[in-house]
């Protein structure tokens, strides 16, 4: 089942472009189907080989599920972890690697969607305001951080992966251009508070903290390296922490984003291309928070609503 599984990993990198991250969490939870097969085939037939893929049906693919609940996983990680397996035999059947396709009818379980967390306009300035509150190159790169990521709406490994020529903050419209999933690529506006932060992180912080090194990436840390996920999540918590706000992360700023620029006014369209979505009905999630805004508004100002 291993070369199986590479295969498949191969193909959604080379072929369908899937991110570093799609193909990690890919490779965790089909490691993990592979493991449960191994042990399942060492107690019936006392072999580490494990069962040939090949013999798999979708009888023992359901005893995998239940499994997997017996673990007591959260729905959403048992959902997600099903759906590896469904790619996986779908992509076998279709290059003729298996004749039947145990998966197709498989079932998983129902989630529903959430509504992301946000925060609100208050709350952001107070986030912000904080890396003014030291004067070092870290503060100032922290500043700018922020301030992109709250002017763009970007994923962090969108964000992380950012190059110095991935932005232009010269004339009237300055912008940045990134790399979403899909390899899709669009260019987003940044207004003039983050341009205004960007320039003071890049003349007076980013040479400092780069110590003569030639890294091309947009945003270093004190090594003069690229700044990695784990790094910026970590540097908005404890800015989010200071702020007195609990259970911020960098996709905190890309949700209230999206909430802020529906509340005014920006077309649903428009929003879905900014945050680049591949459907519109994950950007219309962000109408229900919406919604619940306008509720409150209607709640305290309708004479009636008390």
């Amino acid at each position: 089942m291993e070369h199986e599984i590479q295969q498949f990993l191969t193909y959604m990198a080379a072929e369908r472009g899937a991110s570093a991250n799609t193909i990690s969490a890919y490779r965790n939870d089909l490691a993990q189907l592979r493991s449960y097969f191994v042990e399942q085939h060492q107690q019936d037939d006392d072999q580490s080989a494990g069962m040939p893929i090949e013999e798999i049906d979708v009888e023992q693919l359901q005893e995998y599920i239940v499994h997997l609940r017996e673990q007591q996983y959260a729905a959403a990680t048992v959902a997600r972890k099903v759906a590896a397996v469904k790619s996986l035999f779908s992509y076998l059947h279709g290059e003729g690697l298996i004749d039947v396709n145990p998966a197709e009818q498989l079932s998983s379980p129902r989630v529903g969607r959430s509504l992301p967390r946000t925060l609100t306009i208050q709350e952001v300035d107070a986030l912000l305001e904080q890396p003014s509150r030291w004067d070092t190159p870290e503060a100032a790169r922290d500043q700018a951080m922020l301030e992109m990521l709250y002017a763009t709406g970007m994923r962090v490994s969108e964000f992380v992966s950012l190059d110095l020529s991935s932005i232009e903050l010269q004339g009237q419209r300055a912008s940045v251009r990134c790399v979403g999933k899909g390899r899709r690529e669009r260019l987003i506006p940044i207004h003039s508070a983050a341009v205004a932060a960007l320039h003071h992180y890049l003349q007076e912080a980013r040479p400092k903290l780069a110590r003569g090194r030639r890294e091309v990436a947009l945003f270093i840390n004190r090594r003069g390296e690229r700044l990695t996920r784990q790094g910026v999540w970590l540097i908005i918590k404890n800015y989010a922490e200071a702020a007195g706000i609990s259970g911020v992360t960098p996709h905190t700023l890309r949700h209230s984003f999206a909430t802020h620029l529906l509340r005014g006014a920006a077309p649903l369209r428009n929003v879905q291309e900014l945050m680049g979505h591949a459907n519109i009905s994950t950007t219309q999630l962000y109408t229900q928070l919406t919604n619940e805004h306008l509720r409150d508004v209607y709640d305290r100002a309708h004479p009636r609503a008390s």
